[in-house]
């Protein structure tokens, strides 16, 4: 005999549990329930450093159902007007969820309006859950300088395209360091390397491959500031950022060179990948 949809679906759900050791709940039992909505927490972050630095209000490709949800819960604990609920992670969603990291007792790079593991995972709790996570990693010496793992990964990456080292002249989490580099290494993901001894060419190979490995870099030359031939590197999503190297990471993808007067790109041409996403390549 044939069991009824609704009896067949509880005989599943009996004899599924034992095997997966999860309690399952049919759809006829919740009446209907579903699983929550996932955020992807790659794509969130990238449009909040993107979203902040466009001329007009065009959305971060493959952003928007994420970025509304995390929208919709800044709105729901009334630190976002609901006219803000577009989709779009601009100025104003930045400060409320910064203001939202801030409610959660955090402060500094912890309050930087960059969405966290940790922040987001309690913003979207009973909401939505978070998917392709960031994490920045462990604070670690490399070179004399503090870097993150994260940062630490891509940089032995890149140092394995190019088949030679990388001397680092500044680290990341360094506040009131070099004046001239404007507060963009107070935070994680950015290091300046030395260019010493290297060709025009040469110069030019490393940036490239920095960028392969998920770094908007630039070669610097005494002529765009106070500072001598270097390479400036920004390791791309680091949640870690402060809010100068997230306006650099913005423009980079932009089309610019990541200095104030926001020229044209002046560094090699590459397909712009996150760390996570070179390594799905």
């Amino acid at each position: 005999m044939k069991l009824p949809s609704y009896a067949a679906t509880l005989v599943a759900a009996t004899l599924l549990t034992p095997l997966t050791g999860t309690a399952v709940t049919s759809a006829a039992q919740t009446g209907g329930t579903t699983a929550l909505p996932s955020v992807n927490m790659e794509a969130t972050v990238k449009a909040a450093q993107i979203d902040p630095r466009r001329a007009d209000d065009t959305l971060t490709p493959g952003a928007k159902a994420s970025v509304l949800l995390v929208e919709r819960a800044l709105r729901d604990r009334d630190l976002l007007d609901a006219k803000w609920v577009d989709g779009y992670f601009g100025t104003t969603t930045v400060a409320a969820y910064a203001k939202y990291q801030k409610s959660l007792g955090y402060s500094g790079l912890g309050a930087n309006g960059l969405p966290g593991r940790t922040s987001l995972a309690r913003l979207g709790a009973g909401r939505f859950t978070v998917a392709d996570v960031i994490e920045p990693g462990a604070r670690v010496s490399s070179g004399g300088v503090v870097i993150n793992t994260r940062t630490q990964s891509m940089l032995a990456e890149a140092k394995r395209l190019l088949g030679r080292p990388l001397v680092l002249d500044q680290g990341s989490y360094n506040p009131g360091g070099d004046p001239t580099s404007a507060g963009t290494h107070d935070g994680g993901g950015v290091v300046d390397i030395s260019v010493k001894g290297m060709t025009s060419a040469t110069r030019t190979c490393v940036a490239r491959s920095l960028r392969q490995v998920g770094f908007a870099a630039w070669v610097r030359s005494p002529d765009q500031g106070d500072w001598p031939w270097h390479i400036h590197a920004v390791a791309i999503n680091d949640t870690d950022l402060s809010s100068q190297a997230q306006h650099q990471t913005g423009d980079y993808y932009l089309g610019q060179n990541g200095l104030s007067g926001r020229g044209p790109d002046d560094g090699p041409k590459v397909t712009i990948r996150t760390w996570e996403e070179y390594q799905r390549r």
